[in-house]
This record gives C-alpha cells, sequence and structure tokens, in this order.
C-alpha cells in the first residue's frame, strides 16, 4: 500500500466529505422551524466526520488517528439516526442515496480501524 501524505488522500475522507456535502443538500428542503433544530444537529454530526478522520491525520501518531476514527464513526452513527428521525417525522422523504452513502462510508471507516489495529 502506497504512503498517504495528505487526509485528502483517504477514501474514508472523500466518501465523508461526499456525504456530507449530499447532507447539506437535503437539509435545505427541511422545515424552516427546524433551522436551529435538527437541521442543525445532523450538519454538524455530518462536518464532525471529515473534521475528525483529517484532525486524526494531522495528529501524525496511529493511537491519535484511532481514536479520531472512531469519533468519527459515532458522529456517522449520528447523522444515521438524525436521518433516520427526520424521514420518521416526514420532514424528507426517504434517500436512498444517503442511506447508501451512510452504509459506505461506515465500511470504510470500519475497514481503516480494523486495517491500522491490525498493524499494532
Amino acid at each position: 500500500m502506497a504512503r498517504v501524505h495528505t487526509f485528502r488522500e483517504l477514501v474514508a475522507w472523500q466518501k465523508a466529505m461526499e456525504l456530507t456535502k449530499r447532507i447539506y443538500l437535503a437539509t435545505h428542503k427541511m422545515p424552516r422551524s427546524e433551522q436551529f433544530g435538527l437541521t442543525l444537529q445532523i450538519r454538524r454530526a455530518a462536518v464532525s466526520i471529515p473534521s475528525n478522520i483529517a484532525e486524526g491525520f494531522g495528529r501524525h501518531s496511529r493511537p491519535d488517528l484511532l481514536k479520531f476514527l472512531r469519533v468519527a464513526r459515532g458522529s456517522l452513527n449520528e447523522v444515521a439516526t438524525q436521518m433516520e428521525l427526520i424521514c420518521d417525522l416526514a420532514m424528507l422523504p426517504p434517500n436512498k442515496a444517503i442511506d447508501a452513502m451512510i452504509a459506505e462510508t461506515d465500511r470504510v471507516l470500519q475497514g481503516l480501524i480494523r486495517s491500522l489495529e491490525a498493524k499494532g
């Protein structure tokens, strides 16, 4: 595997960025009354995913990177929960593309975590 020189090269970060953009676009259609509620909450959680991946990478330490990747995965689970609630409350229709992106980002993040754990 080639050495990664910047967090932008990490597929997990790339997937997280794409998911975050999709969340921002989807939440533009949220009810105005939720501007400071679920809209703000899900956007913050989404932004936290690639931000934590980047921060962990920037620490230049495998234990720190693992810690921040786990935090990113926690934020991803927040996004999944909030999307489910938003759809259950009929604030947005179900979005299979976002659901698939959440699942794919989780798969890539978990794979990266397992790979780093295996290296000790």
